[in-house]
């Protein structure tokens, strides 16, 4: 099959996104691949969303456009429910905020890399982004990270945004059945978790290829910034990290026969790094081999670990 003649499913996640959904759309319409089903959850908009994506299904020239209704239980729900939803059958399967914009060659760069491989395995592409304010000016870009992805770097960190990720159908398939024993954390760190953990590839690509929209609340300038930086090692010292970690060792354990005998042998031993007295709590975690991306973060992992908060 060729790389014009495989047809890409983009689930698209909405709860009261009026306001930018028309440009995300827009974007998603420029796409240069040809073939492009979109499926919408929306998770209980009352300021005129569906309205909108109503208005543009007669505009749609890509293939399918299906307005769903959520399941109304936050972010996480509403993508593992499209997840989960077999009617939606495709090649390709992309993830997408409401507010965003995506660079026009954003799905087709993701195909390119994965017509490289077999079908067979699963294959999960990812990307930087680029920042910008609620008014589209950009201000910076995501992290730049050079170390290869992993699952040992999956346990600690997740890289990229949803909204960057493509997922082929093995990747979607094995994902699906993962999300049906277990919820997550986020969609995208469980994407990446089960796809490195079941012997899976990644690519992390480190151009920006989305434009990522951060609104005032939570805007701190780019993401690369070191206020940025030092929030993330804020939630991590504050326990919302330790939290997380217990979710997602929690779904691994519900999808232990979907692991590679090194990845759970590494759950293993990461598992147990988190349980014991300081000195025995830094060597398993010295021995799992986990990583983050950058010395400064692998640096607050073990500061984390010392301070008892992971």
């Amino acid at each position: 099959m060729g790389r014009a003649d495989l047809r890409i499913a983009v689930l698209m996640g909405t709860k009261d996104g009026a306001a930018f959904i028309d440009e995300q759309l827009q974007s998603l319409l420029m796409q240069s691949h040809p073939l492009i089903d979109l499926w919408i959850s929306d998770d209980g908009s009352v300021d005129g969303t569906t309205a909108i994506v109503e208005a543009w299904k007669p505009r749609w020239s890509k293939g399918r456009m299906t307005l769903m209704e959520g399941p109304r239980q936050g972010f996480a729900a509403n993508f593992r429910s499209m997840l989960l939803d077999r009617r939606i059958d495709a090649d390709c399967y992309a993830f997408s905020d409401q507010d965003d914009i995506w660079e026009p060659d954003r799905l087709e760069s993701a195909i390119t890399w994965m017509q490289a491989f077999d079908a067979e395995i699963p294959l999960m592409f990812c990307s930087r982004t680029a920042t910008m304010t609620e008014t589209g000016s950009l201000v910076g870009h995501s992290p730049l990270f050079r170390r290869p992805p992993s699952f040992r770097n999956a346990l600690v960190q997740s890289i990229a945004g949803g909204n960057t990720i493509l997922l082929n159908r093995a990747a979607r398939d094995l994902l699906a059945t993962a999300s049906a024993r277990s919820g997550f954390v986020s969609h995208d760190w469980w994407a990446y978790l089960i796809v490195t953990g079941a012997g899976g590839l990644v690519r992390y690509d480190p151009r920006p290829l989305v434009r990522y929209r951060q609104h005032a609340a939570n805007l701190v300038g780019a993401n690369a910034s070191w206020q940025a930086r030092i929030s993330r090692l804020g939630r991590l010292f504050k326990g919302d990290f330790a939290d997380w970690t217990d979710l997602n060792l929690a779904g691994l354990a519900a999808n232990r026969d979907l692991l590679t005998q090194d990845a759970a042998a590494c759950v293993d031993l990461f598992t147990n790094s988190r349980r014991g007295g300081l000195f025995r709590r830094l060597d398993g975690l010295r021995k799992s081999g986990v990583y983050r991306q950058t010395f400064a973060g692998t640096l607050g992992l073990y500061l984390a670990f010392i301070l008892g908060r992971i």
